[in-house]
């Protein structure tokens, strides 16, 4: 019996929604994350993200793909799958 299982590459794929807070003192929006869902294909999450930015109370969807390490549990920075709306920039992650 053989551990290679355990160490193979674990890809999460994410659509995930955001929401406009308030203007606080300096006047601006800002964006919060609203919703997460998870799923097991590229095309669920993007096909959730694109529904979820035609809500009226979402500002904006990302649906994007991330990669774990079961064994060290890091995760890697975000594949962007599709952006829409108002989104933070990427440097934000």
């Amino acid at each position: 019996m053989t551990h290679a299982d355990e160490s193979t590459t674990k890809v999460h794929y994410i659509c995930q929604t955001y929401v406009e807070q308030k203007p606080g003192r300096d006047g601006h929006t800002s964006l919060k994350i609203g919703k997460q869902f998870q799923y097991s294909t590229a095309a669920d999450a993007q096909n959730r993200a694109e529904r979820e930015a035609q809500s009226k109370d979402c500002a904006g969807a990302d649906a994007y793909m991330i990669s774990e390490d079961p064994v060290s549990g890091e995760v890697g920075s975000p594949s962007f799958l599709v952006r829409l709306g108002n989104v933070p920039e990427t440097d934000d992650y």
